[in-house]
């Protein structure tokens, strides 16, 4: 829905403090939800599938993340003592986190996981506080090779449940879970490439929805025995895991926060020049990384996953330029209702594997290029070849390679190799500042 065809309706929708009348903002927000739901679920359904949980539990981490979702986004518009930008996004649950929070499950359980999140959201805060003096020391070359090993670290896992999502079962690779996987894939994508308004926005869940019904038409791989039991209301349980504090699970995700701080800010900043013709301030950047630790904290004791702003999101913002709070205070409470009712947990729960890999590797692909984008705002000359180029060869090679560490600690080995992005963050963060800077043009 494009800002002029809106712009007559009811003005007030492109003045961050109007007050639109609800018919008009709800369509608006709507789109908002359907652009971020599959994108805030499927993170802890990965989690639960991979680390083997219980059908309730899965639906108590989907609870959490459309919960911590809300709470965020509705933080993020209106700050508390500093936290939160007060500019209008959606916050959800982070993709970008996928490849830590597996490696921490598969060493030490998801214990650890909020463990590890509630000390390295802390820590944001602190960051968030600190980032006018150190956010020169993460250029783009620097966060876009993190970007950038994030999104090749997740082909694994979308390969993985679009071949079915047990590698160890007989039945993996069969040829209709690629058919289905693959015609998610197709309709996300011609959605995304062809369509218009809400088919352009809903690209994923139109694809998931189709992928679905494929499933249902397969026979037996719906199941809907956990939704007849489910709940219909229902409050997230207040650490219900509880937490496991483990340094090297702390450390590595105390480093993802700071990347993840790096990525605030170019979607701050895209929201502040693409709806309000701006440069974000200090503050709205400090605070919406700020809002987001938090949060992290919030949602470690409630079973959240850690969250960040939506790019897809950002990009409905700057399109249509639908920049009222009162849209997005309606995008927050709709999430927690969401959150509030187990049953559409247990609805979720029910997409099989392949749907859920064909959908999520456009979402995997477009992180890859995000990284590739921010690595090529720097010339790529010999120096900044060198910085992208070793830390992805190490980060991803030792990662490949994982008896190479077979003779380090465990705490090494659980760093640096279960994932390649620590690693290629702490190689090119220390390239970036030895190697002398070097601004000439891009060299063959």
């Amino acid at each position: 829905m494009s800002a002029k065809s809106v712009k007559g309706a009811d003005a007030a929708l492109f003045q961050l403090e109007g007050k639109p009348s609800w018919g008009a903002a709800t369509p608006q927000a709507l789109q908002h939800v359907l652009a971020m739901l599959v994108g805030n679920i499927t993170p802890p359904i990965l989690i639960a599938q991979l680390l083997q949980l219980p059908e309730e539990e899965k639906i108590l981490l989907m609870q959490a993340a459309m919960v911590i979702g809300g709470i965020t986004t509705l933080i993020q518009l209106f700050p508390i003592m500093g936290f939160g930008m007060g500019l209008p996004n959606v916050m959800g649950v982070a993709f970008a986190y996928m490849p830590i929070l597996t490696a921490i499950g598969m060493s030490y359980g998801i214990r650890a996981i909020f463990g590890a999140q509630l000390v390295g959201a802390f820590s944001s805060i602190f960051i968030g506080l600190a980032m006018g003096k150190i956010r020169k020391f993460f250029p783009p070359i620097v966060s876009g090779t993190v970007v950038l090993s994030i999104g090749l670290s997740l082909y694994g896992t979308a390969i993985n449940y679009m071949a079915g999502g047990n590698a160890n079962a007989d039945n993996f690779g069969e040829p209709k879970y690629w058919l289905i996987a693959l015609i998610t894939l197709a309709v996300t994508l011609a959605c995304n490439l062809f369509g218009k308004g809400y088919v352009k926005v809903s690209g994923m869940l139109i694809g998931i929805g189709t992928g679905y019904i494929l499933s249902m038409v397969f026979g037996g791989m719906v199941k809907f025995e956990g939704v007849a039991t489910a709940n219909w209301i229902a409050l997230p349980r207040f650490v219900h895991w509880g937490l496991e504090f483990h340094p090297s699970a702390i450390l590595a995700m105390i480093i993802m926060y700071i990347v993840q701080a790096v990525q605030t800010i170019g979607d701050v900043s895209s929201t502040a020049i693409g709806a309000f013709n701006r440069e974000a301030a200090d503050k709205e950047i400090g605070g919406a990384i700020m809002g987001q630790g938090v949060c992290g904290m919030l949602g470690a004791l409630i079973g959240g996953l850690p969250t960040d702003p939506y790019s897809q999101n950002v990009g409905l913002i700057v399109t249509t330029k639908v920049v009222a709070k009162r849209v997005f205070v309606i995008v927050g409470a709709i999430m927690i209702v969401a959150g509030l009712c187990p049953k559409f947990g247990a609805v979720m729960t029910t997409i099989p594997y392949p749907v859920l890999g064909g959908a999520t590797v456009t979402v995997f692909a477009a992180i890859t290029m995000s990284g590739i984008q921010l690595i090529t705002e720097q010339p790529m000359n010999y120096r900044n070849k060198m910085i992208v180029g070793i830390s992805l060869a190490l980060g991803v090679g030792i990662t490949t390679a994982s008896k190479s560490l077979q003779f380090a600690s465990q705490d090494i080995r659980n760093i640096i190799g279960n994932s390649p992005i620590v690693l290629s963050f702490l190689v090119s963060f220390l390239l970036n500042i030895i190697v002398p800077a070097d601004d000439t043009a891009e060299q063959e």
